[in-house]
């Protein structure tokens, strides 16, 4: 009797164990999965601010040009300036047609045009290779209101399955630099706001305006899905 009740408790003692460490290691997996892009994007923000690490704009085909330059620079410069121009890197537009380039925090990615914003599954789909315009906001040089958006999620814990191309919009302040390339022409914007909004202030997205203004919208805090990121800017000379 005696052993039975040992085997017994034995095995009660060994399935709990197994339950539990299985809840441990499947927590550390969903956590890992929803935190692992924003702390890597925090992690190399924070390394290249260390080093001095700069970007540079280029449009397709100056990147030598731009390069040659600062080597130029370099070497009629101190020695502090050529090792500050040798950790330049130079960003050039994953598709000129349209995508968006953000210096400061090192963002480059596609825009994917006219993505609806009440389509799930369309906008899911978008987010998972690039950034994207919302259905019925204007496009770069029309004069309007220009709304992309990216990292959005249906599951707190699929928010690793997004790209991280907007992990760092925080980063962003006013004089920023935001770079648009679209059907083969660069137009620049200057930031000139940023606000943290509750998801269900979707009145940003039809803003009006009397000059070109762009808003670039991201999920807040990184890695979750609770608020919303708002950086505002507004266009000027190229």
């Amino acid at each position: 009797m005696a052993k039975h009740t040992f085997t017994k408790d034995f095995v009660l003692t060994l399935v709990l164990r197994t339950v539990g460490n299985f809840m441990i290691l499947s927590s550390l997996f969903f956590i890992s999965k929803t935190f692992y892009q924003p702390i890597k994007e925090e992690v190399r923000y924070l390394y290249e601010q260390q080093t001095k690490k700069t970007y540079v704009v280029a449009s397709p085909g100056e990147e030598q040009k731009i390069t040659r330059e600062f080597s130029i620079d370099a070497s009629k410069g101190s020695l502090s300036e050529a090792a500050k121009k040798e950790n330049m890197e130079v960003l050039v537009p994953l598709d000129a047609d349209y995508s968006i380039v953000i210096p400061k925090i090192a963002a480059n990615a596609v825009v994917l045009p006219n993505v609806s914003v009440t389509d799930k599954e369309a906008y899911l789909q978008a987010l998972q290779t690039g950034v994207a315009h919302a259905e019925g906001t204007a496009y770069p040089g029309e004069g309007g209101h220009i709304f992309l958006f990216a990292h959005s999620t249906d599951y707190i814990w699929n928010v690793g399955t997004y790209n991280a191309v907007f992990y760092l919009l925080y980063k962003l302040e006013t004089g920023d630099e935001i770079n648009i390339f679209y059907k083969g022409q660069r137009y620049v914007y200057r930031v000139t706001g940023k606000e943290v909004v509750d998801p269900s202030e979707v009145e940003y997205l039809t803003r009006k305006t009397d000059r070109e203004f762009l808003t670039l919208q991201t999920c807040w805090p990184p890695g979750t899905t609770l608020k919303r990121q708002l950086v505002f800017a507004e266009r000027v000379s190229e």
